[in-house]
């Protein structure tokens, strides 16, 4: 709903492991009259959200069915894969999927790495949760491959996390419908770009005109300082000569 009785708000959805915090704050700034609604979601329900209006934007992972919706990719997340304190892979710096291959891994139900199955062993059953399965691997049932920003989130004391090469990466991109590009949207859209707050958001704005001399204009070109117009053209005199 809206129209001019209507107050203006924006309101963004975010998957776990993504902070719209810095963003909010800028928003914060530049818009101290419009509120701007933060909504957390899973990664299942992130583009729904959008597609059924119930959010004017969403923070979520890729890959998307991008049918209907833009999405500008921001940044893509370290892969690693959490692990017991004890384990061997805590002892290295950064480890590949041969090193896990004799390990059970997990692979939750709302997994975010676009593949079909994890390295490694799999276990009995999937997990149903990103959550459940970092309790698994509390437990020493298994270890897990996360985006870094869910390592994070997920911290616990007794485990840890490593860099891992070989897997899939997950990328986070800002999404909307493709007609609804609103002008908060493009306001929003300038602030995860790192737009400054006088930017044109890419529309180019009449040139100024330099302001007219007040100095009236000669015909010719100026005189040299100290010249007069009759001193111009005049030849150069040379010393006399002296006479014998």
């Amino acid at each position: 709903m809206t129209g001019p009785d209507v107050p203006l708000s924006f309101k963004l959805a975010y998957v776990p492991g993504v902070t719209p915090s810095k963003w909010v704050r800028i928003w914060n700034e530049r818009s101290p009259g419009v509120p701007l609604g933060l909504v957390q979601t899973t990664a299942a329900e992130a583009a729904a959200l959008v597609r059924e209006r119930e959010v004017d934007a969403v923070l979520l992972r890729l890959p998307i069915d991008r049918e209907g919706l833009h999405a500008i990719p921001l940044y893509t997340e370290t892969t690693v894969v959490i692990v017991p304190k004890d384990h061997l892979v805590a002892a290295a710096d950064e480890v590949s999927v041969d090193d896990i291959a004799d390990d059970v891994v997990l692979h939750p139900l709302d997994d975010t790495l676009d593949w079909e199955r994890p390295p490694g062993k799999p276990a009995l059953e999937r997990p149903a949760t990103t959550a459940d399965a970092v309790e698994l691997v509390a437990a020493g049932v298994g270890l897990l491959v996360v985006p870094q920003s869910l390592a994070r989130l997920h911290h616990r004391r007794d485990l840890t996390y490593r860099p891992i090469s070989g897997t899939p990466e997950s990328g986070v991109a800002l999404s909307w419908l493709e007609d609804e590009t609103t002008d908060l949207m493009e306001q929003f859209i300038g602030i995860v770009r790192g737009r400054t707050v006088n930017s044109t958001r890419g529309r180019q704005q009449p040139q100024e005109k330099p302001a007219k001399s007040k100095r009236p204009q000669t015909g010719g070109r100026k005189p040299p300082s100290g010249k007069t117009a009759g001193q111009r053209g005049a030849p150069k005199r040379g010393k006399p000569r002296r006479r014998s």
